[in-house]
């Protein structure tokens, strides 16, 4: 139980409502704010405006998937007000504080090590980034449903990334009869995607492998799917950018050329919101849990 344990949320989408009724569950005090448009479910939980008195009292600050951007806004769908975490609002948490988000950008991460507070990017964890890729994996596949006339079903598609997205993408293709071809760069991920069943090649060779392909899914945060590699596909192929922004595909010559591409990261959050935030419930809850065993010793 975390029966004592503050947590304040400070904006978020529809996956901090899962970690909030969690938390709430679990006999933790909770916090919200940037709520003021959802009506509030949860017994027990305050409405708050951003305060640094509020911030000294609290044992963790959940803020979303992207903690803020360069100039410290927070994004919150559920409120018109616009939120800034600023460099007071850091320095006033406690010492034993932690600062969970999904990815951080420099303005947070730099804040977090000068005022010596535990930042957890929980996107960057294994297993918040395997259960992710469940419902990333579903979303691609819909997008490439509602794209494309013809069955994935004997498809020829391709995977770029044997991570813990492409994995599970590739894996999900193989289930569905596609012809899945997984471009990699190390050694053991050719011998992997071997066991596997796939077909693999090693990057390199990608502008030789496109030449008939329907479907291509890219996981890789660099720009890897260049002009020149376009330029060897069909019209038809369909490209879905599952990277993080500005992903790894050359949009404008994709364009240009006539081949429908799609810049999609975040998936989790917009097709599946109650699993996603499910999942960060579980790794949120859990981390908490190990500070008060850790702290009771």
């Amino acid at each position: 139980m975390l029966t004592g344990v503050h947590v304040v949320f400070l904006g978020g989408d529809a996956r901090h409502l899962e970690v909030i009724q969690k938390l709430t569950e679990l006999d933790a005090s909770v916090t919200i704010i940037g709520f003021d448009q959802l009506s509030n479910p949860y017994h027990g939980v305050q409405r708050q405006s951003l305060s640094q008195e509020l911030l000294r009292h609290a044992d963790a600050l959940v803020l979303p998937a992207v903690g803020t951007d360069d100039d410290g806004k927070v994004h919150a769908i559920f409120t018109s007000e616009e939120l800034v975490l600023t460099e007071e609002h850091i320095a006033s948490l406690p010492s034993h504080a932690i600062v969970f988000t999904g990815m951080a950008k420099p303005y947070l991460s730099t804040l977090c090590d000068k005022h010596k507070l535990r930042l957890i990017e929980l996107f960057e964890r294994d297993d918040v980034a395997i259960y992710n890729s469940i419902p990333t994996a579903e979303g691609a596949i819909m997008m490439a449903i509602q794209h494309t006339d013809i069955t994935l079903h004997g498809s020829e598609s391709m995977v770029l990334g044997m991570g813990r997205t492409g994995f599970t993408l590739a894996r999900t293709l193989l289930g569905l009869g596609a012809d899945v071809r997984v471009g990699v760069r190390r050694d053991e991920h050719f011998a992997r995607a071997t066991e596997m069943g796939f077909q693999p090649f090693y990057l390199s060779e990608l502008t030789k492998r496109v030449t008939n392909i329907d479907l291509l899914f890219n996981t890789i945060p660099t720009m890897i799917v260049t002009a020149q590699v376009i330029a060897q596909m069909p019209n038809r192929a369909v490209l879905i950018d599952l990277a993080s922004k500005p992903g790894g595909i050359d949009f404008r010559f994709a364009e240009k050329r006539g081949v429908k591409a799609m810049l999609a990261p975040g998936l989790p959050g917009i097709v599946a919101p109650k699993s996603a935030g499910r999942i960060l419930a579980h790794s949120i809850s859990q981390l908490l849990l190990e500070q008060m065993r850790t702290s009771g010793e």
